[in-house]
C-alpha cells in the first residue's frame, strides 16, 4: 500500500481523515500535472514536424494536420468509456494502460506511411492512449478538492500546455538531427519511463465522492438554470466544441504559419513554446478567477480574451508582432477548458461527474481536432492561413452567444437567491 492508499485507508476507518486540499491532495495534483505534460507531448511531435511529414509522405499539409486532429478526437471519444473504466478498475490502471498505448502509437507512426500514421495517432495515441489519462484524471483530481477545485483543475490541465512549452524546441532539434521517425521512437521510451512508475506509485483511490453545495439555478434532479439538465448539458457541449475550434488553429499551425511568413522553423517552434508557456502560467491565474466568479463566467471571460488574440493573428505577420500575439493568445484562452469542468461540478451532482465531464470533454476535444484539421483544409484550398483564422473567429463569436445565454440565465437566478439571503 503506497502513501496515498494509506491516507485513504485512515480516512475510511475514521482515523486521521485527511482534510480536503491537504498535502496529499496537492501531491496528487502535481503528479497529474507531470503525467499530462509528458503524455500530451506525443501529438506535439506531429505539429513540429508538420512540413517534414507532409514532404516525406508526399501529401498535403492537411494529412499530418488530420493525424494531430485524430489524436485529439480519439482522446475525446474514448474519454467516456475510460471514465467508466477508471471507476471500476482504478485510475492507476487506466493511466498505465494509456501510457502503453501512446508508446505503441508513436512506434507505429514512425514505421509506416500515411494510413499507419493516421491510425496510430487516432486509435493508439488518442482513443486508447490519452483517453485513458485525460478525462479520468480530471474526474479523479476534482474529487480531492473542494473550495480550490478551480485552481487544482487549472493546475493539472496546464500539463497540456506545459508539454507544448517544453517539447517543441527539443523536437525541432531532434527532427533536424535524426528525423521525425527516430524522434518519435525516442520519445516513446521516455514517455513510458516517466508515466508508468508515477501512476503506479502515486495514483491511489480518491476520497469518497460527495455532493457539494450547488449554485443558485442548479438542481439535484430535475432543473438546472431553470432548464432540463440535458438542455444545459447540450448547451455546454455545443459551447465546448465552438470555443475549441479556434483554440486549436494557432496551436496546430503556428510553426508552419511562421515558416510561410519567412520566419525560421526554430523560431516558430520557440513561438509555439512561448504561446503554450504563457498558457501554462496564466492558467493558474484563471484557476483563481474561476474559484472567485464561478465556472460559467470564467469560460465567457476566457472566450472574449481568445477572440481578441485571434484577431491579432490577422493583423500582423512580422516576427516580433507574432511573438506578442502568440503570448497574448496563450494568456487569454488557457482557462476555458478547466472552467468547464468546474461549471459541471457546480451545476450537477458529484455522482454524475464520471459521465458528464467526459461527455463535455468529448465535444471540446472534437473542437480541438476539428479546428486543427479545418485550418489545414482551408490552407490547402486558399493557400494562406488568414482565411482559416477568420473562420476560427466566426466560431468564437458563436461560442460567446451560446455561453452568454447560460451566464445570463444563471445571473437571473442568482439575484433572487442573494436577495433572500
Amino acid at each position: 500500500m503506497d502513501a496515498i492508499d494509506a491516507i485513504n485507508g485512515r480516512a475510511r476507518s475514521g482515523l486521521a481523515a485527511p482534510t480536503i486540499e491537504s498535502r496529499a491532495s496537492w501531491t496528487v495534483a502535481l503528479t497529474a500535472l507531470g503525467i499530462y505534460s509528458v503524455s500530451f507531448g506525443a501529438p506535439v511531435i506531429t505539429v513540429v514536424a508538420l512540413k517534414p511529414i507532409a514532404a516525406e509522405l508526399g501529401s498535403a499539409r492537411s494529412v499530418p494536420a488530420l493525424a494531430f486532429a485524430l489524436a485529439w478526437f480519439g482522446s475525446a471519444v474514448g474519454g467516456i468509456a475510460m471514465g467508466w473504466l477508471a471507476e471500476r478498475l482504478g485510475i492507476r490502471w487506466t493511466v498505465i494502460g494509456g501510457a502503453l498505448m501512446i508508446a505503441i502509437g508513436l512506434a507505429l507512426s514512425s514505421f509506416g506511411g500515411t494510413t499507419t500514421l493516421l491510425v496510430a495517432q487516432g486509435v493508439f495515441i488518442g482513443l486508447l492512449g490519452n483517453a485513458g489519462i485525460n478525462a479520468p484524471l480530471y474526474i479523479y483530481v476534482s474529487r480531492w478538492f473542494d473550495k480550490r477545485r478551480g485552481s487544482a483543475v487549472a493546475l493539472i490541465s496546464s500539463g497540456t500546455y506545459l508539454a507544448g512549452a517544453i517539447w517543441p524546441t527539443f523536437f525541432e532539434r531532434g527532427i533536424s538531427s535524426f528525423g521525425w521517425r527516430d524522434t518519435m521512437l525516442v520519445y516513446a521510451v521516455f514517455e513510458l519511463a516517466v508515466i508508468v512508475p508515477a501512476a503506479a506509485l502515486m495514483l491511489g483511490p480518491a476520497p469518497e465522492a460527495r455532493d457539494d453545495e450547488l449554485l443558485p439555478g442548479s438542481a439535484e434532479t430535475r432543473w438546472v438554470l431553470g432548464l432540463r439538465p440535458w438542455v444545459v448539458q447540450s448547451f455546454l457541449c455545443l459551447a465546448g466544441f465552438l470555443c475549441c475550434v479556434p483554440m486549436a488553429m494557432p496551436q496546430g499551425h503556428l510553426v508552419a504559419f511562421c515558416s510561410d511568413s519567412g520566419i525560421p522553423a526554430a523560431h516558430g517552434a520557440a513561438m509555439l513554446s512561448v504561446l503554450l508557456g504563457c498558457a501554462f502560467l496564466s492558467r493558474q491565474f484563471w484557476g483563481l478567477v474561476t474559484d472567485r466568479i464561478g465556472g460559467l463566467r470564467a469560460v465567457l471571460a476566457g472566450s472574449v480574451c481568445q477572440i481578441t488574440a485571434m484577431i491579432g493573428f490577422l493583423l500582423t505577420q512580422d516576427e516580433a508582432g507574432l511573438f506578442a500575439v502568440a503570448a497574448a493568445f496563450g494568456l487569454g484562452f488557457s482557462g476555458i477548458v478547466p472552467a468547464y469542468v468546474v461549471a459541471v461540478r457546480e451545476l450537477f451532482p458529484a455522482a454524475e461527474a464520471s459521465w458528464r465531464i467526459p461527455t463535455l470533454l468529448l465535444f471540446s476535444g472534437s473542437g480541438m481536432a476539428g479546428g486543427g484539421w479545418l485550418a489545414g483544409i482551408i490552407y490547402d484550398y486558399a493557400g494562406f492561413y488568414a482565411a482559416a483564422f477568420a473562420t476560427g473567429i466566426a466560431f468564437n463569436l458563436a461560442h460567446i452567444l451560446v455561453l452568454g445565454t447560460l451566464v445570463w440565465r444563471q445571473g437571473r437566478l442568482r439575484r433572487p437567491a442573494l436577495a433572500r439571503a
